[in-house]
């Protein structure tokens, strides 16, 4: 007996080390300049990329994501989404469309020829054609200049009154990995698969604006200014908050950014914002900036947001792993009552009505929570978004439970008696409940495949906590814990697959998991 386990025990390891060893991805490094035109709605950017082969193929074109195509008419891949689901379709109800144009794609300064994707419906892929093929271990500085017509704000990016939400904005790498392309179109519903990179990012706007953005702010004076008001802010809550004011009298200012290895970045940019500052103190002692940005309205829940931000990054350390950035942060974006938000690489866009505080938190703690599973832990979402949103819901559910016995899924219907109960059997009951919850799709099912946005989220959100709970009920909560700090360490800035989280916990385990992995495919309850 002793014989056979550790013979198990051997292979599990042996798997998991022979994945890391065969294990690449490719690696960018970004330079941007942009700036808004908020009068017409535009940016005008360039950017230069050196995009470094890890892989141990020689490529002779890149595919690049030009995502702002998507929201050009009404045959793209986006629209037709939309339209399709009949829970969705209300949202392109007078709408503006966006476009990216004027690219002239230079590789190492050689101009360099491009090709439509083949299919008609994805105008917002591009295909860039190599002038010298890029062997493995080598680089390339790939360059262009780039306008983009922001949409209206309607899925993820656009512009609503004066708020510019700056997001899927620039000319993007596709993923390449083991399995090849990742060149998908964009959606509504299904979200990312990014390259890891580094950032540095000038944005040029009126003085009038805060911007919430991916990353440090390097200006000295303008994060001073940030920092000092949204001090007072904080420590006075009141309904006359101090507002930010232009350090210079110049029309204009230049807004540098700078942040390493993340798969993305987004900024956001609105007059008369409301900055709250704080910094968070980890348990190993790092200390990270905090900030929250909001509107300036009487009776605002957003007044406590800065709490929320902080209470979730110190939560998903301790559960998951250290938070690895310098700074966190949320915004609140339009009111959308289909989305409670979009993350992104160290700030997140908010636009779920602040009704209560119990709601609100959950929603920023859920948005935060994709620092760790989006950016962190850099998953294929588009095929696998349980590893994302599934694993972010499992905690999310545990935090509400811990803070307020709520659930962000049953809302008011949780009876008294059961918010009475200790944690563990509240969120059994919690659990419990959503077995008798419709469920009919598997948790292994690519965004792109989901008929509805309410299967969409019931399945990618709800279904796999529950499937982690019933894993974690089988073999406790500290091993659970240690399991999952163990995956997170292992695959910390890496692009995991579900083969690759199944082997981690293998290995943490020490047992086979194959009757839970099972689950994945299973339709219907479990």
């Amino acid at each position: 007996m002793q014989k056979s386990f550790l013979t198990i025990l051997l292979s599990l390891i042996s798997i998991s080390i022979f994945a890391q060893q065969n294990y690449f991805q490719q690696h960018l490094t970004y330079n941007i300049d942009v700036t808004l035109n908020d009068k017409d709605k535009s940016l005008k950017g360039s950017e230069n990329i050196v995009y470094k082969n890890n892989s141990p193929s020689t490529l002779d074109f890149i595919w690049f994501h030009i995502w702002p195509n998507a929201y050009k008419n009404e045959s793209t891949a986006l629209f037709q989404q939309i339209r399709n689901d009949t829970s969705r379709k209300e949202k392109l109800k007078d709408v503006a469309y966006g476009s990216i144009d004027g690219l002239g794609f230079k590789v190492n300064g050689k101009a360099a020829k491009t090709q439509a994707h083949p299919n008609p419906q994805y105008i917002d892929i591009v295909k860039v054609l190599l002038p010298n093929s890029l062997k493995p271990g080598d680089s390339i500085t790939i360059s262009t200049d780039f306008n983009v017509k922001l949409p209206s704000y309607f899925s993820r990016s656009g512009y609503a009154e004066t708020e510019f939400m700056v997001t899927q904005w620039y000319p993007k790498p596709a993923v390449f990995d083991k399995d090849g392309w990742h060149e998908f179109p964009y959606l509504d519903m299904g979200e990312f698969y990014s390259e890891y990179a580094d950032y540095k990012v000038n944005i040029t706007l009126p003085s009038s604006y805060v911007v919430g953005a991916t990353g440090v702010l390097q200006n000295a004076n303008e994060l001073a200014a940030y920092k000092t008001i949204g001090a007072k802010n904080n420590a006075n809550r009141g309904d006359k908050p101090t507002i930010y004011t232009p350090i210079e009298k110049s029309a204009t200012k230049k807004l540098s950014y700078s942040i390493s290895n993340v798969p993305d970045f987004a900024w956001f940019a609105d007059k008369d914002l409301v900055i709250q500052y704080d910094t968070v103190k980890l348990a190993s002692g790092k200390v990270v900036d905090a900030f929250s940005y909001y509107h300036n309205k009487k009776n605002t829940l957003w007044v406590n947001s800065i709490d929320y931000i902080k209470d979730a990054t110190k939560k998903y350390s301790q559960w998951v792993g250290e938070y690895e950035y310098p700074v966190v942060q949320a915004i609140e974006g339009p009111k959308n009552n289909a989305s409670g938000g979009m993350e992104y690489p160290t700030i997140t866009l908010i636009t779920s009505p602040d009704a209560k505080k119990e709601t609100l938190d959950g929603v920023i703690t859920h948005e935060v929570g994709h620092n760790w599973f989006m950016s962190m832990l850099g998953s294929n979402e588009r095929m696998h978004t349980w590893q994302d949103e599934g694993f972010n819901t499992f905690y999310q559910f545990r935090y509400e439970a811990e803070k307020y016995k709520a659930n962000s899924i049953f809302g008011d219907a949780i009876p008294a008696k059961i918010k009475e109960l200790p944690t563990d059997k509240f969120l059994a009951s919690i659990y419990g409940a959503l077995t008798n919850v419709p469920m009919e799709s598997a948790i292994e099912t690519p965004a792109a495949d989901f008929k509805t946005s309410e299967e969409y989220g019931i399945i990618s959100y709800a279904k796999t906590a529950l499937w982690l709970y019933i894993i974690e009920s089988q073999i406790g909560q500290e091993k659970f814990d240690k399991a999952f700090q163990a995956y997170f360490s292992e695959w910390k800035n890496k692009h995991p697959s579900p083969a690759d989280f199944k082997a981690s916990f293998e290995k943490s385990l020490g047992v086979n998991l194959d009757k839970y992995f099972e689950l994945l495919n299973q339709r219907g309850k479990f």
